[in-house]
């Protein structure tokens, strides 16, 4: 076999393993909002999707991770418009864009539901948080990668630090406030700016 169809064999290997992890992911989700996290088994998803349990393993560690695949999915898709910012501008501006512009679609009532799923069991609270974790090493490593002077590192990690800190919160205040809430946009923008001049007045 040649190497063009090695890459083109390899290729269709990737999309279909791509397409039965999002079928898995897809299935498990569903299953979590009609029927909640803990009534949801590893074998009921697996069944649903129409695979055996030893494939869910060869997709997923956990029932957990079918949860995280959501968002771990987005925040990739976030890294790489940070990555393509430029560097003339000032990291909190270019990430409060960034940030805003990636996060404002997906404030529906499904994402409230799959936050309330995140918040209902302690093991899944201790994933959050670690998540959110990786989230802001994540975030410092892209900027790094950005803006690229070491004696500016300290600062990118404040920022990357500052940043996560801002999205916690705001998530929280929307999801908190219901569907009569503002935009989540709004509320990110609301959340950068506050931080920008608490910054300023000290």
């Amino acid at each position: 076999m040649g190497a063009k169809a090695t890459e083109i064999t390899e290729s269709l290997r990737e999309r279909k393993r791509r397409e039965t992890q999002q079928h898995i992911a897809e299935t498990g989700l569903r299953l979590f909002l009609a029927n909640g996290y803990e009534n949801t088994t590893l074998d009921t998803i697996a069944a649903e999707a129409g695979i055996s349990r030893r494939t869910f393993f060869s997709y997923f560690k956990s029932k957990e991770d079918v949860l995280f695949v959501w968002q771990s999915e987005a925040w990739n898709a976030l890294w790489a418009d940070v990555l393509a910012v430029s560097p003339d501008e000032h990291p909190l501006d270019a990430v409060r864009d960034v940030f805003v512009r990636h996060l404002a679609p997906y404030a529906n009532e499904e994402m409230r539901v799959i936050d309330r799923l995140l918040r209902s069991s302690e093991s899944l609270r201790a994933r959050k948080q670690v998540a959110y974790e990786e989230y802001e090493q994540a975030l410092f490593a892209t900027l790094c990668e950005v803006w690229r002077q070491p004696q500016r590192r300290p600062v990118l990690r404040m920022v990357a630090m500052a940043c996560i800190g801002v999205v916690r919160l705001s998530l929280d205040a929307w999801n908190q406030q219901g569907a009569a809430n503002k935009p989540l946009a709004e509320v990110l923008q609301e959340g950068f700016e506050s931080l920008k001049s608490g910054i300023q007045e000290r």
